[in-house]
Parts: structure tokens; sequence; C-alpha cells
């Protein structure tokens, strides 16, 4: 990125606002006056357009959207600019976004390739904004962060009053037994204490869903699975590291896979019709899957 963009906007102690303007915004704007501090070269203030490249994307509203950073960019204020536009990414599109990688990829260009100010900047510039103003809009991470620090000083205020919280994280306690006894599988301590090892993480804790998985992951894991040298899977222990979460309902565990108990010794449990060798159980041989 281009010199200066980790400036941000400071006050003094009479709450005035302390500027630092750069060298590539001074000089005169469009009206052949000198600029004043934060102008851009059309007369706005630098903070009004930024703030207005931001709401724009929100928005979805292409035009404005483009123009601000275009403003932005001829201004001088390029480095305001990338850094506003990378800020969105996170603050204003929605997660899992691609347009990441496109912004990244035209600021690179804007700013390392070409000059951020001149004609090819400038189009980075555009190109950026309109990519940020056409992706899917949502305010789901600051309104989840949000939501989510008012409620731990709620859990923290009632844990002192030694009350309930009126309001809980959605995963309450998470211990061994409950809702999300799925997580305790060897790869955490609880899950170590209770023996838990490579039967339990296949049968529960390496499921996903509720798409599942697909045709090549689910024959490997299965294949993988009959091929272990240290277990034996009963069929209904195959079906279920590959069968999909109740997208209803994820986290629901059985207390048994089969009707054994899938938490004892990692040792010897072979299921009815199912054999390390193969076997002409259609859903769990190995001669099912050699094809």
């Amino acid at each position: 990125m281009a010199d200066g963009d980790d400036r941000q906007a400071t006050f003094g102690s009479d709450g005035s606002l302390e500027t630092d303007t750069t060298p590539d915004a001074t000089g005169d704007n469009d009206f052949g006056e000198p600029k004043e501090a934060n102008e851009t070269d059309g007369g706005y203030n630098r903070y009004a357009v930024s703030s207005l490249l931001q709401k724009a994307v929100r928005r979805s509203d292409e035009e404005v959207a483009a123009w601000a950073a275009w403003e932005l960019a001829r201004s001088g204020y390029s480095w305001n600019l990338w850094d506003r536009l990378n800020l969105y990414v996170v603050e204003d599109l929605r997660a899992g976004s691609d347009v990441a990688l496109t912004i990244q990829r035209y600021e690179e260009l804007a700013t390392e390739r070409w000059e951020p100010a001149e004609w090819k900047g400038r189009l980075c510039a555009i190109h950026a904004a309109l990519a940020a103003a056409r992706a899917r809009s949502t305010r789901e991470g600051p309104n989840a962060d949000e939501y989510f620090r008012a409620v731990a000083d709620l859990r923290a205020e009632a844990r002192e009053n030694g009350e309930e919280p009126a309001h809980d994280f959605p995963v309450g306690d998470l211990e061994p037994g409950g809702e999300f006894d799925a997580i305790f599988d060897g790869h955490t301590g609880e899950g170590s204490k209770l023996g838990r090892g490579t039967r339990f993480f296949k049968t529960r804790g390496a499921r996903v869903g509720p798409e599942g998985e697909g045709e090549h992951s689910a024959r490997w894991q299965r294949l993988a699975m009959l091929l272990d040298d240290d277990r034996d899977y009963s069929a209904a222990e195959l079906d279920r590291a590959v069968e999909p979460v109740d997208p209803d309902d994820p986290w629901r565990e059985p207390e048994t896979v089969g009707g054994g108990d899938d938490e004892s010794a990692e040792g010897d449990r072979t299921g009815e019709g199912e054999s390390r060798n193969g076997s002409d159980d259609a859903d769990g041989s190995l001669s099912d899957f050699s094809s």
C-alpha cells in the first residue's frame, strides 16, 4: 500500500480535528484555489466523501460509490480510499464474498504497478468500488460483534450478582453431555479423559452438513475406515460417518451408534454384515467400493 495508509483522524484536547494532509493531496482544487487540509479536488471534505463511499457500498448505489472512489483517488487520498474499501469488506459485505480478493488485486495494481492518482489507478479505484457495491451487503459482522459484547457484559454482571443472565451466549456452558457434546473428542482435554478417540471423531466430530459429503469424499471416508488396521467399524458407524447433520438440529447425536457403545475402547467391534476384507453388505464393504 502507499505510504500513509495507517493514518487516522485524531482530535486535540480541545476537541478540534488534527489533520495530516499527505503531499499528494496538496495543490489546487478544481476552481484554482489552494486546497484546505482534507479537501478533495472537487472542494469536498475527504471525511464526508469517505463516509459517502461506505454508505453507497452498503446501499448498493454503484454510481455514487464509483464517484466517491474516483474523487478520493484523484485528490491524493488513495491511502484513505484503499484503507476504507478493505474495511468495508469485513464491515459491510456478506462473509465469504470473493470481492475481498478482487479489491486486493485492484489495490495492488493501483498502488504498486501504477500511480494511484493517475488514469490507471483511478480506474482501479472505480472498479474496486463497483465490485464492493455489487456484492451482497450486510451488517452481520458488526451486528454480531455488538450483540456478543453486550451479552458478555450481562453475563459478567449476572455472575457478580449471583444471578442467571437474562441473555447468554448461544453455546451455554460447553460441557460434555450437553448440546455440543460432539466437540469433546480426543482433540480436547475433556474428550481425552472420556477415552474418545478416532472412533468417536469419525462418527461424530468429523460429520458435515447439512449438504453432507460429496460422492467422492463419502466414498474415501468409508474406504479409509474400512482399511483402518486398528479398529473395525460397523455398517451403522460407516453410515453415520458420512450422514449429513440435521439442518434443524445440527448438534444432535445419539448416545450410541448402531446399538453399541461407541465410546468404548478403540478395538475390535465388527458390525453385522461388515468385514475388513469385503462382504456382501451393500453399504459398507470393500467390494462395493473397489470399482
